[in-house]
């Protein structure tokens, strides 16, 4: 496999496009003023106690209340409370946990009253974001996450990601945590740790546990509603979680993230520096990869997949539909039940990846083309499977009904990425009529004389449809529109084909590669 990152960032947002043998797999928008992202952490003040929910509402500073339920205290919740207390009231001088008494464990089936009051101070974070008209999901069960390791504060339990299959390898990293984490402090080993060095993975428990300081000093001054330790941004982050060997190569188009992602890079994987490139082309960099154009076909209502068959998609608040359709896919020399298997293969390799593109949570439905025989079934059903272990999202997969349903639960963090593919008609701004073509032409050249004689612009170049370019610069050069506009204006002009234009749209722009606006 080969993967690449291609960051596209801009003034207000930065977004995030991974390929997976060219192939886009996952995207991600950033807005550069985030809040409230999973994995923040927050200095909240509990607001109500709702014994019927038995869970509260928490003020984190946004504008509706986060959600605290029981069951997202987690076991050490009256020792974090404790640890916040003290915390604040100077009575707890050091971030270190050695001489932490923690408190008993909580009952798993206990009541929120017993362990939250209204007023209270809890630390927090974010489980989930906030999504539609719902406020974010908080835990008080703290974890800081970093390449190797994941550290959970007022826990002395060590556990191993069950993806690492040595049992030997296993054993090593259980006894190398025991032997250099703190008191009080539980660790996950990551996948990412399997041969790890012992170097490597102690200073990425340092790394956590500077963390946990930072948060400790903020904690001391805080006042809720308050963010005393935010995560990385979604560019590292992704770097943290899914950086290995097959990844070869990081496109930058902004220096301050290209010299940001640089230096991460340099913490946690020096050998990889070098992949990262700047990328200083002047078409759009999303289109020089051609991910806009990629974006346009996998984000609609309707799928097309490359044998002709294609899905339809469609979205309610918790569920979501794909529907598969064998268009023109099907073979006239290959049965019925043949056709549905290679089309119902296809598709759910698409849906695996439509899942992690969309980033698609609650329960999903696929309702695939039938299929009589049970062990065609059972391929489909092994098929999905193997396409979703790479997705990093916790799910469940139900084997095939007798209907030809399969349904998935999927893990919602965030809100579903979507992106409107269809275009306002830029010739008729949406309205169904357009202007005279017999004015079209003559229009631009009046928008021409304008911008050289009044405005002063002595180099212009005119961006239209491919068509009206060749219609302005047919002919011998003393014939051609263009050369007539020339001698009559004076000035440099140029005329440029832009494929992606609306038949009766253009837009000027100067030497500086700058839009002129009239």
């Amino acid at each position: 496999m080969n993967y690449e990152l291609i960051i596209n960032s801009t003034p207000g947002e930065s977004v995030i496009a991974l390929l997976n043998e060219k192939r886009l797999i996952e995207l991600h928008k950033e807005r550069n003023n985030i809040r409230f992202a999973v994995g923040d952490i927050y200095l909240g003040k509990v607001k109500k106690v709702m014994s019927g929910l038995n869970a509260a509402f928490v003020d984190v500073g946004y504008e509706k209340d986060a959600f605290l339920h029981y069951l997202d205290l987690g076991p050490q919740a009256a020792s974090m409370i404790k640890f916040t207390t003290l915390t604040q009231s100077g009575k707890q001088n050091v971030s270190n946990l050695m001489y932490f008494k923690n408190e008993p464990d909580i009952p798993k089936d206990g009541k929120i009253g017993s362990v939250v009051q209204s007023g209270q101070h809890i630390l927090v974070q974010v489980a989930k974001e906030p999504i539609s008209s719902k406020g974010p999901r908080i835990t008080t069960e703290i974890s800081i996450a970093g390449r190797y390791l994941v550290l959970i504060p007022f826990s002395d339990k060590i556990s191993v990601s069950q993806k690492i299959r040595n049992s030997e390898e296993k054993s090593r990293l259980k006894e190398l945590m025991q032997s250099i984490k703190p008191k009080n402090f539980g660790v996950i080993v990551r996948t990412v740790a399997d041969g790890k060095t012992v170097a490597d993975i102690e200073n990425d428990l340092n790394d956590l546990i500077k963390k946990w300081d930072q948060c400790y000093k903020a904690l001391k001054e805080a006042q809720p509603p308050m963010r005393v330790l935010g995560e990385m941004d979604r560019t590292n982050a992704i770097l943290r979680d899914l950086l290995n060997e097959n990844f070869n190569s990081i496109h930058v188009n902004d220096t301050a993230v290209f010299d940001e992602v640089k230096t991460y890079l340099k913490n946690i994987a020096p050998n990889k520096v070098d992949i990262v490139k700047q990328y200083t082309g002047k078409a759009n960099i999303f289109d020089h990869f051609g991910i806009d154009r990629q974006i346009k076909g996998l984000f609609g209502k309707t799928v097309n997949m490359k044998s002709g068959a294609y899905l339809i998609v469609e979205h309610t608040e918790a569920l979501h539909v794909f529907d598969v359709n064998s268009g023109n896919r099907a073979k006239s020399d290959s049965s019925q039940e043949t056709n549905a298997l290679e089309v119902n293969l296809e598709a759910a390799t698409e849906v695996a990846r439509q899942l992690r593109l969309r980033d698609m949570g609650g329960i999903i439905v696929i309702d695939f083309i039938d299929l009589h025989n049970q062990e065609n079934r059972k391929l489909l059903y092994d098929r999905l499977k193997e396409e979703m272990k790479s997705d990093r999202a916790k799910h469940n997969i139900l084997p095939p009904s007798k209907f030809g349903l399969v349904q998935i639960t999927r893990q919602r963090v965030r809100p579903e990425m979507n992106v409107d593919v269809l275009e306002v008609c830029p010739s008729c701004g949406g309205s169904g009529k357009v202007q005279p073509s017999v004015l079209f032409v003559e229009q631009i050249e009046n928008t021409l004389r304008y911008i050289i004689k009044e405005q002063n612009q002595k180099s212009v170049t005119v961006h239209v449809h491919p068509y009206i370019e060749a219609f302005i610069t047919k002919g011998f050069l003393w014939k051609s529109l263009l050369s007539k506009w020339r001698k009559a204006y004076g000035g440099k002009i140029k005329v440029k084909s832009i494929s992606s234009y609306g038949f009766m749209e253009y837009k000027f722009f100067n030497d500086l590669e700058d839009e002129i606006v009239v």
